[in-house]
């Protein structure tokens, strides 16, 4: 049964969710995308058209809308009559959506936590903070919300499960995020400037012997051998996905890394010892109040500026170890992606393209009724194999390697 999809959100994510879910709306049927700005969306869905994207004829729409306001949202849940709402506008909107979801019973989906503006990098537990106060509601109203459905937060949460379910006994998760590509510009962040430099300017909180354990953003480094892009430096981050996993599976230690280059490092050291990445306001000699982080975003390039001349490939994949059969043994579950490629079939860079085709891939399996869970789930408490299938079909094929070898997820 096809169910119709409304989009929240017209950045770069944005554009690649709209263009999957042309491609396959013979299971997703009618499709909306809403934003604050019309005239985006309106652009996307041009770019839709462009590309001929549409499997079969069909319903494609922009709509106007504040995320922030909830009684809006679930008035055009209820207008359109979506079924499914793929949530990838910004964290900041993440529960007015879900409570919307909630009041009109349509499934939700979203690709990172729920973060307060007035907020950097809250303390732990970051997914009990906000979203997983409305589970027992999501049960009681049978209504299906997959947090955290992007690449990473999840796919890599159904890496973690896909290879903890063939070992007895789990005892670290490695998530390893390493972009090998390079867009060409001085300075620049692959997504929403605001909520990539709000990640790296608090603690990094990871979880380890049972307990959570703290450290400085830039402080813990190594080098990871990885398949096609090489040797590349990643480092220790707090993450979305190492809330939920650690408190699916506490007893494994669980890390996030990810890859910077020094130009990287040292411009962003500069923001911060500077001060423009603050997002407390500041006021100017002329009398005029400014967020430095917010002058920062608008002087940075807009990321999805950047895939025309994007080249390179990506890598993100979880190292697990564990024991089987009282033997330790250790798996890298993974997928590599290539920027041109993506800018090709979409005409977004690869770092859209890893976080847009993931929610596509949850929304049709919400919609064959393998992932309506009607409650609360986070990915990796949903079985990954169909997920890994959907992807593979779709442009995000998985890969493992472990002592039989490197080859597909199922071969």
């Amino acid at each position: 049964m096809k169910k119709d999809v409304l989009i929240i959100g017209a950045g770069g994510v944005a554009q690649v969710v709209a263009h999957k879910c042309a491609q396959n709306n013979d299971v997703l049927g009618e499709i909306h995308i809403a934003s604050r700005t019309l005239s985006k969306c309106e652009a996307i869905l041009e770019s839709v058209r462009e590309k001929g994207a549409m499997k079969v004829e069909g319903v494609l729409k922009a709509h106007q809308v504040d995320a922030m306001d909830s009684a809006a949202v679930a008035q055009l849940i209820r207008d359109t009559g979506a079924q499914i709402v793929i949530n990838v506008g910004s964290a900041f909107v993440n529960m007015t959506v879900l409570d919307a979801c909630i009041e009109t019973g349509a499934a939700y989906i979203d690709t990172a936590i729920h973060e307060d503006p007035a907020k950097i990098c809250e303390t732990p537990p970051w997914y009990a903070n906000y979203e997983w106060k409305k589970r027992d509601l999501c049960a009681e109203k049978g209504v299906t919300a997959i947090l955290g459905a992007g690449f990473d937060p999840g796919v890599v949460n159904a890496f973690a499960r896909f290879a903890i379910d063939q070992m007895d006994e789990v005892k670290s998760i490695d998530i390893v995020d390493i972009n090998a590509g390079s867009h060409g510009k001085y300075f620049a962040t692959n997504f929403d400037p605001e909520i990539n430099f709000r990640e790296f300017t608090g603690t990094v909180y990871y979880w380890e012997d049972q307990q959570w354990k703290e450290t400085k953003m830039f402080a813990s480094g190594k080098d990871w051998d990885l398949p096609v892009v090489g040797t590349q430096r990643a480092y220790q981050s707090g993450h979305d996905e190492v809330h939920s996993l650690s408190a699916n599976y506490p007893q494994a230690d669980v890390r996030f890394w990810m890859g910077f280059g020094e130009h990287y490092i040292n411009v962003f050291t500069v923001l911060q010892s500077l001060g423009l990445l603050s997002e407390q306001p500041v006021t100017t000699a002329e009398g005029l109040e400014v967020v430095p982080l917010k002058l920062v975003k608008a002087v940075l390039p807009d990321p999805s500026s950047l895939a025309p001349d994007y080249t390179g490939k990506t890598c993100i994949g979880d190292l697990v170890k564990g024991v089987k059969d009282g033997q330790e043994v250790e798996i890298f579950v993974y997928n590599v992606a290539d920027h041109k490629e993506a800018y090709e079939e979409v005409g977004s860079q690869g770092i859209s393209y890893t976080a847009g085709v993931p929610p596509v891939a949850a929304a049709m399996l919400v919609a064959s009724g393998e992932w309506d869970a009607k409650t609360m789930r986070n990915v990796e408490e949903l079985d990954p194999k169909p997920f890994f299938t959907i992807l593979d079909e779709i442009g995000l094929p998985t890969r493992v390697k472990d002592a039989k070898g490197d080859r597909p997820w199922n071969a």
